[in-house]
């Protein structure tokens, strides 16, 4: 009859369900692919046209070009998980730690000493304890050895006990182990105790530190002389005979300024380079995070810029490294 509208044939609620279904391209289950694949030739590969700023279209592959191989992001995830949370850094938290180069051996060098003998300046920057400063805990000291380049060369880490750090303050006996790239003690410093509470001009009160390079092997000593009215020592050798001086200023705090302790030949008539205590601001009157710049000759014997480069240490903590009871004091 007229007006009536041919219907299709009523279909089962199932067929239905499966037509709606197949509107979605994503399979629910992955496909069998080996019950009905059959391989066929190869076809032409189609690169994109000269110009295409867009790379490779999204799936594509190419043997030329790896790194076009596509990600799969899950639906709802606006980047793919590069990590396993627990086990690797979490992405803008790791900073990535650069080293100097290690140069060939040299001969007459310590091993490990060969960065040291093609630099002229080196950076020594303690690192920032907060818990010296919250709970008058003293800790551990640790610095960082850099060059121009901002690269690291050594890492300076004290090893003391806990009871000679916080009994004695900045008069405790030490032990400073400097690690290379490798994580290879190449370097060790040793001050032994000395008490201070004789005359100041008792041979048995001047302080002294040992350098061993390799450890174990000593390659020379820094020992403090008594003045009236500033900083004096010596840099000798392994047999301690005098080879340089170090001469610093009379108000060793350098409060508002730099600290300049100068390295001098034995007669005093020249100045061989110098270790500088640089000035911070409010980090340097308030927390122990020294920051020190040294120089000397590009020529010296590597022996020697090692000694300098211990003698920096002895000064730190005799003058630099004050406790946080007396920082709360003052």
């Amino acid at each position: 009859p007229q007006g009536v509208v041919p219907t299709a044939p009523e279909q089962p609620a199932s067929e239905m369900e499966n037509q709606i279904k197949s509107q979605d391209p994503r399979p629910d289950a992955v496909p069998d692919y080996n019950s009905h694949f059959v391989p066929g030739p190869p076809g032409p590969a189609s690169f994109p046209p000269a110009g295409y700023q867009g790379g490779l279209p999204l799936g594509y592959y190419s043997p030329q070009h790896p790194s076009t191989f596509p990600m799969y992001q899950p639906t709802g995830r606006t980047q793919p998980i590069q990590y396993q949370p627990g086990k690797y850094p979490v992405p803008n938290q790791y900073v990535p730690v650069t080293w100097m180069p290690v140069p060939t051996p040299m001969p007459n060098c310590p091993p490990g000493l060969e960065c040291l003998a093609q630099l002229d300046n080196i950076h020594v920057l303690q690192h920032f304890e907060p818990l010296e400063m919250v709970t008058d805990f003293e800790t551990n000291n640790r610095y960082d050895v850099k060059n121009n380049s901002d690269q690291m060369v050594y890492i300076v880490s004290e090893d003391t006990d806990d009871f000679a750090r916080n009994a004695y303050r900045t008069l405790r006996p030490f032990v400073l182990r400097v690690t290379d790239c490798m994580g290879r003690e190449i370097m060790t410093m040793q001050r032994p105790y000395r008490c201070t509470c004789c005359c100041f001009c008792c041979p048995s009160a001047r302080q002294e530190l040992e350098v061993q390079c390799p450890p174990g092997v000593s390659i020379g000593y820094v020992a403090e002389h008594w003045n009236l009215c500033r900083a004096v020592y010596s840099i000798q050798n392994e047999k301690k005979e005098n080879v340089m001086g170090v001469l610093g200023p009379c108000a060793t705090y350098g409060c508002g300024s730099d600290s300049v302790f100068e390295i001098t030949s034995l007669d005093g008539m020249f100045t061989l380079g110098d270790i500088t205590r640089k000035w911070n601001g409010l980090l340097s009157a308030m927390a122990d995070a020294d920051h020190f710049d040294i120089h000397f000759p590009l020529d010296l014997d590597v022996k020697m810029k090692a000694m300098i480069f211990g003698a920096c240490f002895l000064i730190d903590f005799m003058y630099f490294e004050r406790s946080p009871t007396q920082n709360s004091g003052s």
